[in-house]
């Protein structure tokens, strides 16, 4: 512990010898009454002594009003580095510790906070992939520029020479042929072998004999070359940038490379924000990772959500069939989550991981196409598994709309051959036949009767002779019912037709007393 005094020669810094002793002495001032006690108490370390009388004035007011001059805070800075300071007057021990302390502390922290940032900007993994993100996002803003550039190219020197766009369907091709033929007329005296195949110059060379564009001034043609320039500087930069992008992408993510490529794995460590992030999200987020406006609109409408996203990008996934895109795309997506993991906390820097895994998926792509391939042109073991056409077979599917009709071979017509059979044929018949004739035999013998005779078949017949004459005489009852009621019908008819006539009557007998009743009117 120090004391702090302020004397008229200037200020003066002691250390306490025994703090305990301190606690105890209730006034200070009698142990500081002669230089024997206060030797006793405490020990000098440090005098800072006034230059002239200025000075001493100008610190005596500032520590009335409780605050500390600044030969004051120089003295106390140099002296008392990390030991306690006892201050009699409260608020000019506030100030001094608000002043010093803090000022102290904080140039310190800002320090370390500085240093440590820069730490962690040069040794985490996390942001090193920064200059990745940064790569990918200006590889596609060129690729959109240059797409602009090219087809303003097109637009504008299509005015000149309209055939050129569909003779040089390459955009970086078609600049470098405007850039060196300028006007049209030029083309005959120019060689392109350089620039175009054999084929395609001499097609230019035709064309722009008969060219049916506009003329242009030297002026248009400058600023077309110009522009021109502008696509060739840009795809050369673009390819160096790709270049870059594949080398730190291989340093990077090695394995998640070797799975989907630089570009695929670029743009999906770019929408994650870095490495580590992507690393912590599970396989199912890796498959729809840039689809994110599909899937709500899905879950909104209820509608099936996508199979992927960024992924679909990938080569695996480019080549499978339409219908095992989404197999490949989950398998893709579960494997990938695993080499960025491995990529992101692993130690080693290797690819071995991704191109384990790549293999795997190429083997399950051909399996699936197999499996398709071994259901239409054969069964597993390669035996050929002929199918005829039925046109009761459905489209598309291997499922049928009827049962298949299988061959029944009872139906064949074999009785003439099984009568004229005899014991000596039959043993000189093909064995097929002659046992479809003891299958029919023994079917038979079990629809039979145990106690059937040969005059079992003419009782029956004569059992049914009185069955005969039953009938005749219900044909006959109803024969007559059926007359009884045509005989009503017609009765019924013949009193309708009466009444129909009488009325008729009636009505004439009426209209010739009206006829009458006029003539008389009319003759009074």
């Amino acid at each position: 512990m120090l004391l702090l005094f302020e004397t008229p020669a200037g200020f003066a810094l002691f250390k306490v010898l025994d703090e305990g002793k301190l606690s105890k002495v209730e006034d200070l001032s009698k142990e500081f009454a002669s230089p024997d006690s206060a030797r006793q108490v405490v020990k000098l370390r440090a005098f800072s002594k006034f230059e002239n009388t200025a000075d001493a004035l100008s610190a005596a007011t500032q520590l009335i009003e409780s605050k500390p001059s600044k030969g004051l805070r120089k003295f106390l800075r140099s002296h008392c580095d990390g030991d306690i300071l006892a201050v009699a007057d409260s608020k000019l021990g506030n100030t001094i510790k608000e002043k010093l302390v803090t000022q102290d502390v904080a140039p310190m922290s800002l320090g370390l906070s500085h240093s440590l940032s820069r730490y962690k900007l040069k040794f985490s993994p996390d942001k090193v992939d920064t200059m990745v993100i940064q790569a990918i996002s200006l590889l596609d803003d060129l690729d959109k520029e240059l797409n602009t550039y090219a087809m303003r190219v097109r637009e504008w020197y299509g005015w000149h020479f309209p055939e050129l766009a569909k003779i040089v369907q390459d955009n970086i091709l078609y600049a470098k042929s405007v850039k060196l033929m300028g006007y049209r007329s030029n083309a005959a005296k120019l060689d392109f072998s350089e620039i175009l195949p054999e084929e395609v110059e001499t097609e230019l060379k035709e064309a722009a004999v008969i060219s049916m564009g506009t003329e242009v001034s030297d002026l248009d043609l400058e600023n077309i070359k110009d522009l021109c320039n502008q696509v060739l500087s840009l795809s050369e930069y673009r390819a160096q940038l790709y270049d870059y992008l594949k080398s730190r992408m291989n340093t990077i993510a090695p394995n998640l490379t070797a799975l989907v490529g630089e570009l695929v794995g670029a743009r999906l460590i770019a929408h994650g924000g870095s490495l580590v992030n992507l690393s912590k999200q599970p396989g199912s987020t890796v498959q729809i990772l840039g689809a994110e406006k599909a899937l709500f609109r899905a879950l909104k409408t209820k509608h099936a959500t996508p199979k992927y996203g960024l992924i679909y990008h990938a080569s695996l996934i480019g080549q499978a069939a339409p219908k095992h895109k989404g197999k490949i795309s989950r398998s893709l997506a579960a494997k990938a989550a695993l080499a960025i993991r491995c990529d992101a906390l692993g130690d080693g820097a290797d690819n071995t991981m991704g191109v384990e895994n790549r293999i795997k998926l190429e083997a399950r792509l051909r399996s699936l196409e197999g499996k398709e391939l071994s259901r239409s042109a054969g069964s597993v073991k390669g035996k050929p598994n002929i199918e005829f056409y039925d046109k009761d077979r459905k489209k598309g599917s291997g499922g049928m709309i009827t049962p298949a009709k299988t061959y029944n071979p009872a139906a064949d017509s074999v009785l003439a051959l099984t009568e004229s059979l005899s014991k000596d044929d039959e043993e000189e018949a093909e064995p097929e036949v002659v046992e479809e004739e003891q299958k029919k035999k023994k079917k038979k013998k079990r629809a039979e009767p145990e106690d059937a005779t040969p005059g079992a078949v003419d009782d029956a017949e004569v059992e049914t002779e009185p069955a005969k004459k039953e009938k005749k005489k219900k044909r006959k009852h109803t024969e007559e019912a059926d007359k009884d009621g045509d005989a009503d019908v017609s009765e019924k008819k013949k009193k309708k037709r009466k009444h129909a006539e009488t009325e008729d009557g009636c009505d004439e007998t009426s209209a010739k007393k009206k006829d009458k009743k006029k003539k008389t009117k009319s003759q009074d």
